[in-house]
């Protein structure tokens, strides 16, 4: 893929380009203001069927009912007895009025489905979904885990539909929080991509970037379902998730070493991360973290930056190649098979969470530390990140939402505020899954490489990499993502 080859047009919507690192990207602007557009948009859709009701299909469901108003119909469709019905009826649909039924009656009764069910579950049953879909119909997803699958399958989408994705970079949680967010400041939302892997009716773009609007995305971007799938599962087991969780276990290990106390230790390594980086990079960039520092902060952050760097590319780097070869696919497939006998436990138990709910009972944010070494190792993994996105093709846009928006607009916020456990615990099962694998890594490689490295051997380390910070195209690329960015943060109820 070469970001030359992206492009797009809009009958209904004001595409604009912006340049990032000498690329041009044409992007899509939201706002509520622009909610009248989207009948136009969803010309020929009668109803949109939301099929599941996990963290994206439940906020994706509501945001759309709200955005289009009665327009166009949306519908949830859940298993017959699921558990969820319940929550879906406590959140406005109800089968007496025709907006709740079962998954394969809406499927089949919707001109636009959106297929936000588990990915192991897409798999298991996509032939199901695919003979039931109408002729003609839209079939929207909001990760390309399912071509993947079907890559490896030999297999394909079937012809005469659309298929089309939306993604929002951030969780469900942050996105219905935004959305409703927006009713008091237009734009606010989590930023999403869009792809179109089929385009049978000619219309395949317009729905998509209504959807998006639809869902309160302040500006979407445009990519690619295959280089959305190996995005984002690269990055939930990197700095999204994996990599983070590996990290702040190492620190919170060496803090303690250091003979830190276990809530001092907290400080310095989790809140640290979810708290003044993540709020400082949110809204200056890493460049502006760095900024923030003095000149023998700057040094600590260098030495530290320089020994993690390595480890985090090396890891990205065989993440990356396991999601594109598929072997992480088969895994969450073959661990899908598992869980029934095997259910995944929860990590909330070790010492250092519990440390970590004693912490945040009397945490003053405004007096937290901005450790220098916490700060270099966490942006050096996060620079890793970039730089394997980068090397492989990915257009910028996807790049540092992937690598930097994602991470500090949404998810970790919801970790300083839940705790990075929480995050571990409850998120999809595809993302736990790659977490629990990746983390250990990152853990062992920065304590038995990287630390050593800054306590014995920071003579050794290579001094160019700091200068490729200073000088990084995404500090410029951030730069004029922030300018895109909503004006309130996230708040998590």
């Amino acid at each position: 893929m070469t970001i030359s080859r992206l492009d797009f047009e809009t009958g209904v919507f004001d595409k604009e380009y912006i340049r990032l690192a000498g690329t041009r990207e044409g992007i899509v602007r939201g706002g509520r203001d622009l909610f009248d557009r989207l009948p136009a948009a969803f010309e020929g859709i009668n109803q949109i069927g939301v099929i599941g009701w996990g963290p994206q299909a439940s906020a994706q469901s509501q945001n759309l009912r709200d955005s289009l108003a009665g327009s166009v119909k949306v519908v949830v469709g859940l298993r017959q007895g699921s558990s969820s019905c319940d929550a879906a009826r406590a959140a406005g649909f109800s089968e007496a009025d025709g907006t709740l039924g079962e998954m394969f009656d809406v499927i089949a009764g919707s001109d636009m489905v959106l297929l936000l069910i588990s990915d192991s579950a897409q798999a298991a049953l996509h032939e199901r979904i695919f003979a039931a879909l109408r002729p003609g119909a839209t079939l929207g997803l909001s990760h390309g885990f399912l071509l993947g699958y079907l890559d490896q399958q030999g297999s394909r989408f079937p012809e005469g539909i659309d298929v089309i994705a939306v993604c929002p970079k951030g969780m469900g949680a942050s996105v219905r929080a935004l959305y409703l967010q927006g009713t008091e400041t237009n734009g606010a939302g989590i930023n999403a991509s869009f792809a179109v892997e089929q385009d049978v009716s000619g219309r395949a773009v317009d729905r998509a970037l209504g959807w998006s609007v639809g869902l309160g995305a302040p500006y979407t971007f445009q990519t690619t379902l295959r280089s959305e799938y190996l995005s984002d599962l690269t990055g939930e087991r990197a700095i999204l998730l994996g990599g983070v969780h590996g990290i702040v276990e190492s620190l919170y290990r060496r803090c303690l070493e250091h003979g830190r106390s276990e809530t001092e230790a907290y400080r310095h390594s989790v809140d640290c991360v979810t708290g003044p980086i993540s709020r400082i990079v949110s809204k200056e960039g890493l460049i502006g973290l760095y900024r923030r520092l003095d000149e023998d902060e700057r040094n600590a952050f260098a030495v530290a930056y320089s020994a993690a760097y390595p480890v985090g590319l090396e890891l990205t780097h065989e993440i990356y190649d396991e999601v594109a070869s598929g072997n992480e696919i088969r895994c969450v497939i073959l661990a899908g098979e598992r869980l029934t006998r095997f259910p995944m436990g929860k990590i909330d138990r070790a010492s250092m969470w519990h440390a970590g709910e004693i912490a945040r009972q009397d945490r003053d944010d405004k007096q937290l530390p901005l450790d220098p070494v916490t700060a270099g190792t966490f942006c050096g993994v996060m620079m890793a990140q970039i730089d394997t996105f980068i090397e492989k093709g990915h257009p910028y846009s996807e790049i540092a939402n992937e690598s930097v928006i994602e991470a500090t607009d949404s998810l970790n916020p919801y970790m300083h505020a839940r705790g990075v456990a929480y995050m571990v615990d409850n998120c999809s099962t595809t993302a736990r899954l790659g977490s629990r694998k990746w983390a250990p890594r990152f853990d062992y490689l920065l304590t038995q490489c990287a630390y050593p490295a800054i306590d014995h051997g920071a003579r050794t380390l290579d001094a160019t990499l700091i200068k490729a910070f200073e000088e990084h195209p995404i500090h410029d690329v951030l730069s004029i993502c922030a300018q895109m960015r909503p004006s309130v943060d996230i708040f998590v109820q």
